[in-house]
């Protein structure tokens, strides 16, 4: 497997490996050590690890540079609108049977009177809102659904990628999720809009605007289950 995965690869793959562990040491946080630390800073701390590292690995991700001015406004328009569609499926699609387990890390930021705690909650917007879809999106797609059509992942243009990469790409993506159906749609329009527009900067706007709105409506709604 290291020998499958080139420099430019490792700069996707680890910001978000550094991602999914930081989230379950916060999901398993010892009872006993929450008096020293609050495990809902932890995401914060996966914010600002994850952005390092993306950072860091910036010289790496040559199309988000080249790919914005690309994209022009029917694509920006069209991702804006993917974004909407996604997050009015993730709030509705929410049935028992859609639902792939329990979620193990939900974010509450109120204290113990219930008032809201605006600190956390900026903490997790900005994560969820900015961060998260830059990283995700640079692992799923840019990486993950062009490695599977062949290993010399930037030598595939999105435009060529084959649908068995874009299925099974967008299936993975369903499994890192609670919200299963709604997870696997959300991944496949993403896919597309990456194979249709040609740009990284369409899933990484599309996925910015589910996530900033669906933070928006957790917090006027109070909908914790979903953050």
């Amino acid at each position: 497997m290291t020998q499958m995965l080139n420099r430019a690869a490792w700069a996707r793959v680890i910001p978000f490996v550094l991602f999914i562990v930081i989230l379950a040491l916060r999901g398993n946080w010892p009872a006993s050590m929450q008096s020293m630390l609050d495990p809902r800073w932890l995401y914060g701390v996966g914010v600002l690890v994850v952005s390092g590292a993306l950072y860091l690995s910036w010289p790496q991700f040559r199309e988000l540079a080249s790919d914005q001015r690309r994209l022009g406004w029917s694509g920006w328009t069209l991702s804006i609108l993917i974004g909407v569609v996604v997050f009015e499926l993730w709030i509705h699609l929410t049935d028992p049977w859609m639902l792939l387990g329990h979620p193990t890390a939900t974010f509450r930021p109120v204290d113990d009177d219930g008032s809201l705690l605006w600190g956390l909650i900026a903490i997790r917007w900005v994560g969820a809102a900015l961060m998260v879809p830059v990283m995700e999106e640079l692992f799923w797609r840019s990486f993950f659904m062009r490695w599977i059509d062949n290993p010399d992942f930037e030598s595939v243009q999105p435009q060529t990628v084959s649908l068995k990469a874009l299925l099974l790409s967008s299936l993975a993506f369903m499994l890192a999720h609670t919200l299963w159906l709604a997870a696997i749609i959300a991944g496949l329009l993403y896919a597309w809009l990456y194979k249709r527009t040609g740009s990284l900067w369409a899933p990484v706007v599309a996925h910015g605007v589910t996530n900033g709105i669906l933070g928006i409506w957790v917090v006027v709604w109070g909908n914790w289950a979903f953050w």
